[in-house]
């Protein structure tokens, strides 16, 4: 049995934008993110590339990216030492203490400056997959 064209046009039109929406909600909702520097190793290394899920709330353990307090155009990968029960700010620090810039030094991070939680290894590919806070 045919379908009406007006039925026919709907469907049409809904696969069409479907692709479109969901690459925008992926776009809104996920981060690449591009590891710099070796103050989070051994868990990552330079070169390592990350998804960063924005709408996700961290916990202690898990790995964030956050803008620098201090310079807020720099990202940074760091691992969630707690949670400041007043204000939801983040005390972060590096998992290298001895090369790493953190709530060491800067205090905890403000909340609007978190940028996202580490939920996906990419690149390298033998090092690829999911990734579990670390408790």
């Amino acid at each position: 049995m045919r379908r009406p064209l007006g039925t026919r046009l709907a469907l049409a039109l809904a696969l069409s934008v479907l692709p479109l929406a969901l690459a925008l909600l992926a776009w809104l909702a996920l981060r690449r993110f591009v590891v710099r520097d070796t103050s989070m190793q051994p868990a990552f290394r330079p070169g390592d590339r990350l998804v960063i899920a924005r709408w996700m709330r961290p916990r202690q353990g898990d790995a964030v990216v956050v803008r620098d307090p201090e310079r807020p155009s720099t990202f940074l990968v760091k691992r969630v030492g707690r949670l400041a029960a007043n204000n939801g700010d983040l005390v972060v620090q590096g998992d290298n203490p001895n090369v790493s810039r953190d709530s060491r030094h800067f205090g905890p991070v403000p909340r609007r400056l978190l940028v996202g939680r580490v939920v996906y290894r990419y690149l390298p590919a033998e090092r690829r997959g999911w990734l579990a806070p670390s408790r």
